[in-house]
C-alpha cells in the first residue's frame, strides 16, 4: 500500500494547483533567432513566418535594438516645413541610422497622428485619444531613465509619466505590459503588411516589419511565439505607408509595404511612401 510522506502530499497539491490553473510551458514556434550583428546593439534576423500569406514571401523582418547605444528622436512635418518626406528621406536629411514610422496619422493638411504627440515644446497632437493605450516616450528628464520606452499607460500611471520625459507619441496597443493579447474587435479580419514595436523585460527594442499581410492577431500571436519574453507592443502603420529602413554605413535594410484587405488588396507597391511622422534613431559615437 502506498503511504503518503508529507513531501508527497506537498508534490501533490502543487500538481494538482498547476493543473486547476492551466499553467505549462511556453510553446514557441521558432527556438532560436539567427540574429546578424550590423552595429553594436543593433541585430537583424529574418524569419519565416508559422503560416504562408496570401501574397509574397511570408517573412517577418525583426531588429533588435539596445536602446542606451542610440539616440532618439521624432522627426515631424508639422515641424519641419509641413514636408512629408520617404523613410530614406528623413534619414537622409537628418542623418539617421534608422527610421521607421511613428505611427498612424490623420489624412488631412496637418497630417498629425492620431493619438497625443509632443517633441520636446512642440506639440504635433495635443489631444490625448481614448482608445490608443501605449505610448512612444523617449527624451527623460531624468537620464537615469530608459533613452526610449513603449509604455502601457493602463498600467503606469500617465498623470505621472508625463512629466517624466519631454517627448511623447501615442499608439495602438497589442499586447499589454503583462504580456496578454489585444482583441482588435473594431476590424478583426483586416489582414495588412505590418510594421510594429516591442519592448522585453530586458527593455530591449524590437522592430518588427512584414511586407505579407496578416491579421492583428494573427501577428500579436507570432509575437507571443518568439522566445523574447515580449510585453508591450504598439501598432505604428500597415499597407504601402509601412517602412523601415536601415543605414549603418556598409549595410541598407529598405521594406515598404503594400497590402490591405477591401481597400488596397495587391502586392503592387515598388516604393516608399511620404510619411509625416517619423521615430529616427543614430547610433550614439
Amino acid at each position: 500500500m502506498f503511504k503518503r510522506s508529507p513531501r508527497n502530499t506537498f508534490t501533490v497539491v502543487i500538481l494538482l494547483l498547476l493543473i486547476s490553473s492551466g499553467t505549462h510551458a511556453q510553446t514557441y514556434w521558432i527556438q532560436d533567432i539567427p540574429w546578424k550583428t550590423l552595429m553594436n546593439g543593433l541585430q537583424y534576423a529574418e524569419l519565416n513566418a508559422p503560416d504562408r500569406s496570401v501574397v509574397n514571401d511570408s517573412k517577418l523582418s525583426i531588429l533588435k535594438i539596445d536602446p542606451k547605444q542610440f539616440d532618439f528622436e521624432f522627426l515631424t512635418a508639422s515641424e519641419h516645413g509641413r514636408h512629408s518626406h520617404t523613410a530614406p528621406g528623413w534619414a537622409e536629411m537628418f542623418g539617421k541610422n534608422i527610421v521607421i514610422n511613428a505611427g498612424m496619422y490623420n489624412y488631412d493638411r496637418t497630417h498629425s497622428n492620431k493619438g497625443y504627440m509632443k517633441n520636446y515644446n512642440h506639440l504635433n497632437n495635443p489631444v490625448m485619444s481614448s482608445y490608443y493605450n501605449a505610448m512612444l516616450a523617449m527624451h527623460p528628464i531624468d537620464k537615469k531613465k530608459p533613452p526610449f520606452e513603449i509604455i502601457d499607460i493602463t498600467c503606469q500611471d500617465w498623470g505621472k509619466i508625463r512629466h517624466e520625459y519631454h517627448s511623447f507619441c501615442q499608439g495602438m496597443r497589442m499586447i499589454s505590459c503583462e504580456g496578454e493579447a489585444m482583441s482588435f474587435s473594431k476590424r478583426p479580419d483586416q489582414s495588412c503588411s505590418m510594421i510594429i514595436a516591442a519592448t522585453d523585460t530586458a527593455r530591449n527594442l524590437y522592430i518588427v516589419f512584414t511586407r505579407s499581410p496578416y491579421t492583428h492577431q494573427t501577428m500579436i500571436k507570432y509575437m507571443q511565439g518568439l522566445p523574447l519574453h515580449i510585453r508591450t507592443t504598439v501598432y505604428l502603420e500597415g499597407g504601402p505607408e509601412a517602412s523601415l529602413y536601415v543605414n549603418t554605413g556598409d549595410t541598407v535594410i529598405a521594406k515598404y509595404g503594400s497590402y490591405v484587405s477591401n481597400t488596397c488588396n495587391n502586392d503592387d507597391n515598388d516604393h516608399f511612401y511620404e510619411i509625416p511622422n517619423v521615430i529616427a534613431l543614430r547610433k550614439k559615437k
